[in-house]
């Protein structure tokens, strides 16, 4: 019994008892509300409701749906195939790499001071340091706090206009030489950000999406909750619709992560 109680106060007094798992659903509903890149197709449903016939035993109350909408519209996934013609499209993905810890860098109080702020090699050095983990293996997710506009298109966008070009926008994203950093001395499986595009929107040319996308890491846009998930520990589960030769698709973003307790210090008086 007092190798048992010394076993439990080492697995569980330094480390922590995992009680229960918080999952937190990091995706925006896809509906007519769905934020998507200004000049793509918008989100469109028909809902067709066909009636039970009481004299038809074979009938039956149904209801169906027919949508159109780009496939990079909403919480969604980039394929490497989105900016590079040999890039491998989202059915052509290793799936072993949407199951990854999340790497959550906070960029909060600089998109607040500048709309147009971007994430820097400074930045990610940071997140290594006060993790003492490396971003390796990871996926990257920004945290920008943009996600408390979803809702608000002029906020979102950081435009009053009501159709923008792109030289209108202004949110957060990543630079080109933290992109750049990154495939030359990091190992990333993804990039995820809860704005419109990890580009930020006063870039020019989508440097970061060349970069990133070109050495066949793909990326995740209009994140939701990022707020909720610690900046590390929690481990993503990200599934994109299977679309045929697609450059992209609506993906459903889930983050799982332990709460953890700790027993009293008498429990480990023997």
């Amino acid at each position: 019994m007092r190798v048992l109680l010394i076993y439990m106060c080492v697995a569980f007094g330094v480390y922590g008892a995992p009680l229960r798992r918080h999952v937190v659903d990091m995706t925006y509903t896809f509906d007519e509300t769905t934020q998507y890149y200004p000049t793509l197709k918008k989100y469109e449903r028909d809902t067709l409701i066909i009636n039970e016939d009481p004299k038809d035993p074979y009938s039956a109350w149904i209801q169906l749906e027919e949508y159109a909408s780009s496939t990079h519209a909403g919480t969604h996934m980039d394929a490497p195939r989105h900016f590079n013609k040999n890039g491998k499209t989202i059915d052509q993905l290793d799936i072993t790499n949407f199951i990854a810890p999340a790497a959550v860098v906070d960029i909060t109080r600089k998109a607040e001071l500048n709309p147009d702020a971007e994430a820097t090699v400074e930045d990610l050095l940071h997140w290594e340091s006060v993790t003492g983990q490396s971003l390796n293996g990871t996926i990257l997710m920004l945290k920008t706090g943009w996600g408390k506009k979803w809702g608000d298109k002029a906020a979102y966008y950081g435009t009053p206009v009501e159709n923008p070009n792109p030289s209108q926008l202004h949110y957060p994203g990543i630079s080109s030489g933290a992109a750049q950093w990154l495939v030359d001395n990091r190992n990333i499986l993804g990039i995820g950000i809860d704005t419109v595009s990890f580009d930020s929107g006063a870039s020019k040319g989508y440097p970061a999406h060349k970069i990133l996308l070109g050495h066949g890491i793909f990326a995740l846009e209009n994140v939701a909750k990022m707020e909720d998930i610690p900046i590390y520990g929690a481990e993503l589960h990200v599934m994109p619709m299977k679309i045929g030769g697609g450059s992209g698709a609506p993906t459903r973003v889930i983050a799982i992560f332990p709460e953890v307790v700790f027993p009293s210090t008498d429990f480990c008086h023997t």
